[in-house]
This record gives structure tokens, sequence and C-alpha cells, in this order.
């Protein structure tokens, strides 16, 4: 067995660990049927993904002539509402987590998820999927508060890649994600990144940047072996 260099290893939600898409499209489609618009296709939703909800009802919105920012908000109440209560209807592991999951743990690597997703929702999705007890902590889009501006303290900011590092040990620390988001928060925070190939890259993932790309997670301890 190959030695693994990494204390600690941190991993995006959506599209990395978790196929998420149809339950966050038909929240989608369900606030744009709300406010009047046409629905969008489910699968249309994996290009949206990893700026997080809000983004994702945002450009669905503003391809069909954009409403007032108000009205917006509410919107997105509604949203978050109904996504609150489907939110593991069809969302289910990638092929791959749990056995390597496991064998990390056995390995005695600290584990801990990294999401533009409400740390609410994420750990409900994760304690419903029987996935929540290997990770040292979760850190969401919400999770750090908001910076001068008001916004959140999230991917692709490097703020919630560094709190998961120190949380897990503030030892040899890899993220693994699979857009644009996940690699520039990386970068900032200056940990290695792998790219999952087989995730909803808003980008070919081989021009992500990433430091190595996997098709699968059964290829990632072995990934991280090569590093």
């Amino acid at each position: 067995m190959a030695e693994l260099r990494f204390d600690a290893v941190g991993f995006d939600l959506d599209g990395t660990l978790l196929d998420t898409f149809r339950d966050l499209g038909e929240a989608v489609n369900h606030a744009l049927e709300l406010g009047g618009f046409d629905p969008v296709p489910i699968d249309s939703s994996k290009d949206l993904i990893g700026g997080g909800a809000k983004i994702m009802l945002a450009r669905a919105v503003d391809q069909q002539g954009g409403m007032p920012e108000d009205e917006f908000r509410t919107l997105y109440k509604q949203m978050l509402r109904y996504y609150a209560e489907n939110n593991a209807v069809h969302t289910r592991p990638f092929p791959g987590a749990k056995g390597t999951l496991e064998e990390l743990a056995r390995r005695g690597v600290q584990m801990a998820v990294v999401t533009n997703k409400f740390e609410e929702f994420a750990r409900g999705i994760l304690t419903e999927l029987g996935l929540i007890d290997h990770f040292i902590g979760v850190i969401g889009g919400d999770s750090l508060g908001k910076d001068e501006n008001g916004v959140f303290r999230a991917k692709p900011s490097p703020d919630p890649v560094i709190e998961a590092a120190r949380i897990c040990g503030d030892g040899r620390f890899v993220f693994v994600g699979d857009s644009s988001y996940d690699v520039k928060a990386a970068r900032g925070a200056g940990v290695p990144v792998v790219v999952a190939a087989y995730g909803y890259c808003d980008q070919p993932p081989h021009e992500l940047g990433g430091d190595a790309v996997i098709d699968s997670l059964d290829g990632l301890i072995s990934a991280l072996e090569r590093l």
C-alpha cells in the first residue's frame, strides 16, 4: 500500500460527494413557477450549481427577463423553503463515495465538507444519507458569516477551505471539488486540489487547473498517493 501524504481531506458536496442536481433543479423550477416563469430543463441545473442556490435561481430568472430585487428575495426564500423539505428525494452519493470515505477513515485521515450550500441543508442531507459521521466538520456557505461588503464568506473565497484545514488539525490538507469555485478557493488557501471530472464542472475538467483529475471517487486515494 502506497503512503498517503495527507493528514486531512476537504470535500465539496454538490457534484463531488453527492449527485444533487435533480433536487436542486426541482426547487428552482418550483420557484420559477411561483414567479410566473417557465421551468428550465432539470439537467441544466448542473451548469448552475457551483455558486450556490441563490445564483442558480438568479441566472434562471435573468435568462427570462429578470425581476425586481425585492420580488426576487421573496422568490428565493420560497425556493429555500421548498428545498428544505425536498433536498434528499433524489440526491444520492456518487459511486465510490462510501468506500472512499471508509478507507480514508481507516487510514486515520480527518475529513471535512466545504460547500456553498447552507450548513443546515448540508448537515441534514449528509445525515439522511448516513454519511455525516465521517466528517469532523461541515462548513456551509453561511457558516463563516458575511464580509465587510455583506457577502457570505463562501467559495471562491479561500476562507472556508482555510477553516476546514484548521478544524482538521492544520496538517497536510488537500481539497477535492468539481468547479472553478473549488479550485480558486483551494489555490487561495494554498492547498493542493483534485478535480472531480465526473461532477458538474463549469469548465473542462483538465482546464480547471487542479493538481490531479479523477474520473470517479474510486480513483481518489490512488490520486492522493501520487500527489
